[in-house]
């Protein structure tokens, strides 16, 4: 096989990032890009190269692989799609909205000979690698994690329930990702929400209980602000803290008294920094050595599940207990 030729619907802020990244990959080009809005598709193109295409159909004929790169609520018809033309499917978090159409989408997935990546970037980010790491040699008992923003107005999009399928699909579903990435499979929740500044439940408290017999809490706020680091997981073992700073630094408090040790990524490039250029090697690489993706439909599923449970535990006021 020669280079992957990569098509991209969806040329946003992310469809951008991503476009940059396979256009440096010397194993990828940028042959073909889709956008509802044509100049945006056309102001891509004159950065990265690629065709600009007039429909999806024609953006299929003319790749090999598809970045989905859409607002969140038409991922799953898109990525049924390019499934169905038999296309290699990189698709942008969250991987559906809603337990249906992920089922769908799972089982379309899973089924198919081409290979499927959902867009978790934070699992290659080196500060949750490095976390990753130490878990593996020590032990932890708890955790408290916190997934902030400051508003959801910037893009206005963000705040659009009807768009995004409600805040924890926008933002906080990285980081539930990302506790069952470094903590395992989820045993059960208890969760609280309320609504105060936007038309959906914009605020969070959740406890999660973990099979290997972890626990943590977790608060998720949509208009807290952005003071650092909106993003923050803390690890407790025994007499060791582990703190992690957004996808900028860790800081490990191993010991009886107050030293620490801190390592920083701050000077890295954002696309290296939050795991962007790591996941689109890897999806290159799971094309190429014809191998599964590290982060599966599967993984994207199970996000999706975690998301809906808790937004089912909020409405019936009931524990969830997962099987």
């Amino acid at each position: 096989m020669g280079k992957v030729r990569i098509g991209i619907i969806g040329t946003g802020y992310i469809g951008n990032v991503h476009a940059r990244i396979f256009a440096k990959d010397e194993r990828a080009e940028i042959s073909a890009l889709y956008d509802i809005i044509h100049e945006k598709a056309e102001k891509t193109s004159r950065a990265v190269g690629g065709k600009v295409c007039r429909s999806r159909e024609e953006l299929f004929e003319n790749c090999d692989a598809v970045l989905v790169c859409t607002p969140n609520k038409t991922h799953v018809e898109i990525a049924v799609d390019a499934l169905g033309h038999e296309k290699h499917v990189f698709c942008e978090k969250p991987f559906a909205v809603g337990l249906e159409s992920a089922k769908v989408l799972l089982e379309k997935a899973q089924n198919s000979k081409c290979k499927f990546q959902v867009g978790h970037n934070r699992r290659y980010a080196p500060v949750y690698v490095k976390l990753k790491e130490i878990l593996q040699s020590d032990k932890p008992h708890s955790a408290h994690i916190k997934m902030n923003r400051g508003e959801l107005k910037n893009p206005a999009w963000t705040g659009d329930p009807s768009i995004t399928g409600g805040f924890l699909y926008e933002t906080t579903i990285h980081l539930f990702d990302m506790i069952r990435f470094q903590f395992g499979e989820i045993s059960e929740l208890v969760a609280y929400g309320s609504q105060h500044e936007y038309p959906e439940l914009d605020e969070f408290s959740i406890i999660f209980k973990f099979k290997n017999g972890f626990h943590c809490t977790f608060a998720s706020s949509s208009d807290a602000s952005w003071l650092f680091p909106f993003e923050r997981m803390e690890v407790f073992f025994h007499h060791r803290t582990v703190l992690t700073q957004e996808m900028e630094h860790l800081i490990d408090s191993n010991g009886m008294d107050a030293n620490f040790e801190t390592f920083s990524w701050a000077m890295l490039e954002k696309e290296e920094k939050w795991g962007y250029a790591q996941e689109d090697k890897a999806f290159i690489d799971a094309i190429l050595e014809d191998k599964e993706p590290p982060v599966t439909a599967f993984d994207g599923y199970k996000s999706v599940e975690i998301v809906e449970s808790v937004y089912k535990a909020i409405r019936l006021g009931e524990k969830i207990v997962f099987y």
